[in-house]
C-alpha cells in the first residue's frame, strides 16, 4: 500500500497495518537487544492492571543505544505519521512491551484520553506498535475498536467493550490515531508477545516521555538532525519551543538557528 492509502485507512478506521515494514536484520537485532536489556536492567512487571502485572516494559529506549535510533526515523513508518500529524511531529515515547503468558487483557483506552479536548478532534497523537514476534489473538495482539476514533468521548476505563485483534506477523507495524479505542490483549499461550511502542505526538502537544531531560546531550548531539527535531530540539511553526528567539538545537547542540514566526510576518 502507498503512504496515502495507509493515511486514508487511519482516517476511516482509526488504524492501519504495514506488513513487512521492518527489515529482517533490524527485526532480529531489536529482539535480541530488548532481551539483553531486560536481563541487564533486571526489569520486572509493574503492579497495576494498566501496565500489566505480567507485562515487561522498558521505557526511554533512545537512551539505551544507537540501534533504537533507527526506529523513529524508519522510512516505512514516519512518512505515514507525518501525514496523520505533520512534519513538526515529535517522539512522544519509545518503549518495549513484552506480554508474558497468563497476562490479562489491558483496559480499553484511548492514548489521547488525558488531553482535555472535546472529541472527535484532529489527531494530536499517532502511535505505532512494532511486532517483534507474531501478534495473534491468542498471544495478546493489540485489540482495537474500528471507527472509535470518531466517537464523541473516550472509553470508560475498566468497562468491557467488543473489540477485534489486530493480528499481524513479526516485522509488521500497526499505526493508529490517538483517539482510537484499543488495548493490549490477553496472552493465553506459553510464549511472550513482544513489541515496541513507538509513539508520536503533534509538535504543540507535550510529550509523554520528557525527551529533553531524559536523553543525555552527548547522546542527542550524535543523532541525525531529523531525530534531534523529532525529540523536540526544534521550534514548531516558528514559535512553540523557542528559547529567547533561539531554537534548542542552536543553544544546546550548536546547530542551526530557527526562523521565527515574527520574522515571517
Amino acid at each position: 500500500m502507498e503512504v496515502q492509502d495507509h493515511v486514508s485507512r487511519i482516517a476511516e478506521d482509526g488504524y492501519t497495518i504495514v506488513p513487512g515494514a521492518i527489515e529482517a536484520e533490524l527485526l532480529g537485532s531489536l529482539a535480541a537487544e530488548v532481551d539483553r536489556l531486560e536481563r541487564e536492567l533486571a526489569v520486572t512487571p509493574a503492579d497495576n492492571t494498566f501496565e500489566g502485572r505480567s507485562t515487561v516494559r522498558i521505557y526511554n529506549l533512545l537512551a539505551h543505544g544507537p540501534l533504537f535510533e533507527r526506529i523513529p526515523l524508519h522510512a516505512n513508518v514516519l512518512p505515514i505519521v507525518e501525514q496523520v500529524l505533520d512534519r513538526g511531529c515529535l517522539v512522544s515515547s519509545l518503549s518495549s512491551i513484552a506480554i508474558c503468558p497468563g497476562e490479562q487483557a489491558q483496559p480499553i483506552h484511548a492514548d489521547d484520553q488525558l488531553i482535555p479536548l472535546d472529541k472527535p478532534h484532529a489527531p494530536t497523537v499517532c502511535n505505532t506498535m512494532w511486532a517483534l514476534t507474531d501478534f495473534t489473538e491468542a498471544n495478546g495482539a493489540t485489540r482495537v475498536i474500528p471507527g472509535s476514533h470518531l466517537a464523541d468521548q473516550s472509553p470508560d476505563l475498566g468497562r468491557e467493550y467488543e473489540s477485534v485483534a489486530a493480528e499481524m506477523p513479526a516485522g509488521s507495524v500497526l499505526i493508529w490515531h490517538g483517539s482510537l479505542w484499543h488495548g493490549g490483549g490477553a496472552n493465553h499461550t506459553d510464549r511472550r508477545r513482544v513489541g515496541i511502542a513507538m509513539n508520536y505526538c503533534a509538535g504543540f502537544i507535550r510529550q509523554q516521555e520528557n525527551q529533553q531531560l531524559g536523553l543525555p546531550l552527548a547522546t542527542v548531539r550524535r543523532f541525525p538532525k531529523r531525530l534531534q527535531e523529532l525529540c523536540g530540539f526544534s521550534v514548531y511553526n516558528g514559535l512553540i519551543g523557542h528559547i529567547d528567539k533561539h531554537s534548542p538545537s542552536e543553544l544546546l547542540l550548536k546547530g542551526d538557528g530557527a526562523s521565527m514566526v515574527w520574522d515571517a510576518v
